[in-house]
């Protein structure tokens, strides 16, 4: 699946270099030397220098040896293939997107609703659950959402407290 990883900021001193923003969970092995990375509408690039200065990620590539060749792939999206279904390291580890669709189940097991949407939100991720009564926004932290099966496209959510509404038996 071709994911939007990051995004192509400033240039970076006279050599080349590009700020990025991050947007992947996996930044040391998406960026690494050698990568390729495909943008918008500039083709591919090929991470030729990686390195972190003051807490940003700064990229070079191959071709691009100066600050004014950098600047024409300003606010570039970079896109890599990704398998979202790739084992993971253990059964804890797997993509964001494999949560759309699945089933939300209350501890009793009556259905609760069906995931539409994770929000990356700075606090952590908010599953968007649709329910018979509407919307509900449940942060995803292991307390409020304690069983998660990809393979089966199913888990189990604890709403808030004040919710009753909603729930199908």
């Amino acid at each position: 699946m071709r994911l939007n990883i990051g995004r192509i900021g400033r240039a970076h001193g006279i050599l080349g270099e590009a700020t990025i923003e991050v947007r992947t969970d996996d930044a040391a092995e998406r960026f690494a030397i050698g990568a390729i990375l495909e943008t918008e509408s500039h083709g591919n690039l090929t991470v030729a220098s990686a390195r972190v200065h003051n807490g940003i990620l700064l990229l070079g590539f191959d071709g691009v040896e100066d600050r004014n060749a950098i600047e024409k792939y300003r606010d570039q999206l970079l896109y890599a293939d990704v398998d979202i279904d790739a084992p993971g390291l253990d059964e804890d580890d797997y993509h964001v997107l494999q949560l759309i669709g699945c089933q939300a189940y209350l501890v009793d097991g009556d259905l609760f609703g069906e995931v539409t949407e994770v929000l990356n939100l700075p606090g952590q991720d908010v599953l968007s659950i649709k329910t018979e009564a509407g919307e509900v926004l449940i942060p995803f932290v292991h307390q409020l959402v304690p069983v998660v099966d990809v393979k089966e496209k199913r888990m189990t959510v604890i709403p808030p407290e004040d919710y009753e509404a909603g729930v199908s038996k």
